[in-house]
């Protein structure tokens, strides 16, 4: 339970009052002395010598909200009489709906939208498939993918219950970038039937974004997903993880005055986001990584390798790191560290082994909802200090890329989206953040920031171009949201078709 009150932990507690004097003031403040924040105070109704209101309050957990409601019910003159969990009246239904883009308002507009008027566009799409990104929402649909086997915080908790989860990243891909995304929960988890179903489903999307499927199958099926289709394939958890990780060092290092280069680099937690942090920073040029597992610290001479048991993606990781093969947990491999990335649990390692890192040591402890170490317990030790939480400054959040690096793929159509792509979208993340603005509690952008998105954009489309990977121009953007503009997407006469 977070000790701090949150959002998360939103409740609206319906109160009857007499209208005795300052009973609403008693009130307040019991929420106040029991840790609770008040936020909006809304009259209901005034009936003879009482009032009903509706006070929202933050709490920090489930049992806090009992300790709020019990204080205020001690108030003589004040009864709780219902509470309602804002969290989940705002998932009642679902978080998303669709809506036509025209109205069908006579048969004239029916004639068109559907038959008689549609068999000419799917005969022009059947002559050339490529006129579906053109005629469908295929130029601008994303499918979000799960078998929710390895959810937030929650682990394998099933393909319904990871539904709530990706409709929230839906939310995002609409309101940061204008991409219409659908959440696709499959009930299996064998790799190869994930992999078919989602070629076959692939006709009507424009990406993939893969998300919350436990390692190392979602290494595989992104593997053969990105082989055997021709549009973008993106696991969010692994990349998305490492472009805002590999944003924020950018920044991390000019402010210390270190090179990229010259880090020596401890990673702590070897899934999915781990495997693939480490990636992106061997392509940037940093030589001297150790990577800890649940074993310890990974090496070519650890049991696991040499006996044949690890997987094809640990093998490769103990291959290409820690060649002095050190061992032991991660408090015994810090001694020398500059940069400890956090990507396993809850309290990793004690926070008095950071002070045997190097002086100005950087930590980006991005467990969720509680880091690896507790920033407030790392102060004495780091100058710079990340989490995946919002309520600490620097959060590392995934909302700072996949929405913008899926706009730039739509965008220019591309195929894959490459390294170079996702280089590109981490240096354009850390130019947000201008080296004047620069500071240990200000690496990274907030994912409020509306800049960030159309920098990622521009920057992935941009490189695609360069690549020569673009199959098209700027065709939907963020001007036009997701209305067909331009030369690109314009309804030509086509005398196949008239």
């Amino acid at each position: 339970m977070s000790a701090t009150p949150s959002a998360q932990y939103r409740l609206t507690i319906r109160v009857k009052l007499n209208d005795s004097a300052g009973i609403l003031g008693s009130v307040t403040s019991t929420i106040g002395e029991a840790g609770g924040m008040v936020g909006a105070v809304d009259l209901v109704e005034v009936d003879g010598g009482h009032s009903v209101r509706d006070i929202i309050v933050d709490a920090s957990g489930r049992e806090h909200w009992h300790r709020i409601i019990s204080a205020i019910d001690a108030i003589d003159g004040a009864d709780v009489i219902d509470t309602t969990d804002r969290t989940f009246l705002l998932h009642v239904g679902g978080k998303i709906e669709q809506h036509n883009k025209h109205p069908l308002k006579t048969r004239d507009d029916l004639s068109m939208a559907y038959t008689p008027g549609v068999a000419r566009v799917c005969r022009a799409i059947a002559d050339d498939a490529d006129k579906a990104f053109q005629y469908t929402i295929k130029r601008n649909t994303v499918a979000v993918v799960s078998d929710g086997t390895a959810v937030l915080g929650l682990g394998d908790i099933g393909p319904r219950a990871a539904m709530p989860v990706m409709e929230g990243k839906c939310c995002l891909f609409k309101e940061f970038a204008g991409v219409d995304a659908f959440p696709i929960c499959l009930d299996t988890t064998d790799a190869e039937e994930i992999v078919r179903t989602v070629k076959l489903i692939a006709p009507a999307f424009g990406g993939i974004n893969l998300e919350d499927i436990s390692a190392p199958r979602c290494f595989e099926i992104e593997e053969q997903l990105k082989a055997q289709l021709d549009i973008p394939v993106f696991h969010d958890d692994q990349h998305g993880t490492a472009v805002v990780v590999m944003a924020a060092l950018l920044n991390a290092v000019k402010l210390t005055g270190r090179h990229l280069e010259d880090l020596d680099v401890l990673v702590i937690g070897l899934g999915a986001a781990g495997i693939a942090v480490t990636k992106i920073l061997l392509a940037a040029g940093v030589h001297k990584i150790i990577g800890a597992d649940s074993s310890g610290a990974l090496h070519v001479q650890r049991e696991d390798y040499l006996d044949g048991s690890l997987n094809s993606v640990k093998r490769w990781f103990a291959e290409s790191t820690n060649p002095d093969c050190r061992s032991g947990a991660p408090a015994d491999v810090i001694d020398g560290a500059d940069l400890l990335i956090g990507v396993s649990g809850a309290r990793a390692l004690p926070a008095e082994a950071l002070a045997r890192m190097n002086k100005d040591a950087m930590v980006f402890a991005m467990a969720n909802p509680n880091p690896e170490v507790h920033p407030a317990e790392a102060a004495p030790y780091v100058r710079i200090m990340a989490t995946g939480r919002s309520d600490f400054p620097n959060q590392i959040n995934n909302v700072l890329c996949f929405p913008g690096i899926f706009r730039g793929a739509l965008d220019v159509r591309a195929p894959t989206i490459t390294e170079e792509m996702k280089m590109a979208a981490a240096r354009a993340i850390a130019a947000i953040v201008d080296e004047g603005e620069l500071r240990e509690d200000y690496i990274i952008p907030s994912v409020f920031n509306r800049d960030v998105a159309p920098a990622v954009a521009a920057a992935v489309a941009e490189e695609a171009r360069a690549a020569g990977t673009a199959l098209a121009g700027q065709e939907v953007g963020f001007a036009q949201g997701d209305t067909a503009t331009g030369s690109s997407s314009a309804a030509h006469i086509n005398d196949a078709h008239a």
